[in-house]
């Protein structure tokens, strides 16, 4: 690897720390399926214990905690890394920013439990997993290689609408979370249509935001769509790649959508749903990022790698002239 980067090494291990947050991602939402989230009820401690009887609930809750407390493990270590080795201060700054993310997250996931499950918590604690995937992901993404060398232009408009796509998500997310920890999941049992009705009678909260949830697809699907399209016409194939990748991945999104409801709320099907989710937050973010125009990375890769100028003592006299002779 160039000098611009501080080692394939690396950039392979925040590879694996976002895969890491993704699987964590994956056992909070088996712990919210099967509806496990006080089947351990003390913290941070698990019955007193490290390691209690795996058995019913607990397997999914103390599972959970197995699974963050390594992901924290790697992002201590990647922050580390970054701090002695990375040349550039805002991509160290991302790792701090990880650092704080997942003790912040683990906190909120012991006030879940301390305070039994109260919504504004638990909501809090969903959509900070996802903060913390994204700043998995982009420290992956700019630590590796190909972004820190540029890439041709032209890829601009690709990124802007990938980022509007990717702020849709989050939000369309931030919606998921809120109705799954109000059991509004199935206050619309039906699908494609809402209670018989293109749109229902909006007169209960869980009707409303299991409304708003459905409307937030079709607006993460077009601005997708967009995005894909954006991609498919920068003369990219990495970036038409990736455009591919997205559709494929919000059709998928939309289905399992559609069979959480008709399964009613089957726990594979839910849970894949949460994953599907946001796998595709992470993925149009690295499209977003990808896509990046050439003048920033050049800009913020090698403006900090500058060599220093040594200056003298003070009380000394200088030895080098670059000025003519006397």
């Amino acid at each position: 690897m160039p000098d611009t980067g501080a080692g394939r090494g690396l950039h392979r291990f925040a590879v694996f720390t976002a895969v890491a947050t993704l699987c964590s991602i994956v056992a909070g939402g088996l712990v919210t399926s099967t509806e496990s989230g006080l089947s351990v009820p003390d913290w941070p401690l698990s019955y007193g214990k490290l390691m209690p009887p795996m058995v019913g609930g607990v397997f999914y809750e103390h599972g959970h905690r197995m699974v963050a407390s390594f992901v924290g493990l790697l992002t201590i270590v990647l922050a580390v890394w970054l701090a002695r080795r990375e040349p550039r201060r805002w991509v160290r700054g991302l790792g701090y920013a990880a650092l704080g993310a997942v003790v912040a997250q683990g906190v909120l996931g012991g006030l879940t439990v301390l305070f039994l499950l109260p919504t504004a918590v638990s909501v809090a604690h969903a959509c900070l997993a996802q903060i913390f995937l994204c700043s998995t992901v982009a420290i992956a993404v700019v630590t590796s290689p190909a972004w820190i060398e540029g890439s041709p232009a032209g890829g601009d408009p690709v990124a802007k609408a990938a980022a509007a796509a990717s702020g849709a998500i989050f939000l369309q997310l931030l919606v998921g979370a809120l109705m799954r920890h109000t059991k509004a999941g199935l206050a619309i049992p039906d699908f494609p249509l809402s209670l018989g009705r293109v749109v229902p009678p909006l007169d209960s909260f869980p009707v409303a935001i299991a409304f708003a949830h459905r409307a937030g697809a079709v607006l993460v699907a077009g601005l997708v769509l967009f995005a894909a399209v954006r991609a498919f016409r920068s003369g990219r194939s990495g970036l038409a790649r990736g455009g591919v990748f997205l559709l494929a991945l919000v059709a998928v999104q939309i289905a399992l959508g559609a069979f959480t409801v008709l399964s009613r709320k089957a726990v594979p099907v839910t849970t894949a749903h949460v994953a599907a989710g946001a796998l595709l937050l992470g993925s149009t973010l690295a499209l977003c990022l990808a896509a990046w125009p050439r003048g920033f990375r050049r800009r913020h890769s090698l403006r900090e790698r500058r060599p220093r100028v040594l200056r003298p003592e003070r009380g000394t006299v200088a030895t080098a002239w670059h000025g003519p002779a006397l």
